[in-house]
């Protein structure tokens, strides 16, 4: 797959695509990668119970874990190691048990050190459930080809 965001075109190389894909926490939750390219990721979830506050709605703390797996997909798919350093999150609608969710990230912004990342979470009637702004830091530039 490939991305551009001002700096040439870049493909996501298999052996990222392995490590995205293996991340155990998400995959403990069921979290499926459904589309990707470097500065932006798909990810869906389908709310299980357990996953539910004590007002039987979806746990803030699963959104903010979508959201943040798309959050870490969509940078470290340039192929250099990016970490966040800040996340708000802005909870809009509730969701439930048995809902699929979606997180979409898009690189908003990318500097030499740094990269803003804006993300939507929404249910399966398209209506939003969360927005989450990701600040991440570099740590590496990217890899040429990667």
């Amino acid at each position: 797959m490939s991305g551009d965001m001002g700096r040439g075109k870049f493909e996501v190389s298999d052996a990222i695509m392995e490590k995205l894909q293996n991340d155990p926490f998400p995959r403990h939750l069921g979290v499926e990668l459904l589309e990707l390219r470097p500065g932006y990721a798909r990810v869906g979830m389908r709310v299980a119970e357990y996953m539910t506050n004590i007002h039987g709605l979806t746990h803030g703390g699963a959104v903010f874990t979508l959201a943040d797996v798309a959050l870490g997909n969509a940078c470290n798919a340039w192929g250099d190691d990016q970490v966040a350093m800040n996340a708000t999150i802005y909870y809009l609608k509730p969701s439930r048990p048995g809902e699929y969710l979606t997180a979409t990230a898009t690189a908003e912004n990318m500097t030499r050190k740094t990269g803003l990342y804006r993300i939507a979470v929404v249910n399966e009637s398209g209506q939003q459930v969360a927005l989450f702004d990701g600040l991440v830091y570099r740590k590496s530039p990217p890899s040429p080809g990667a």
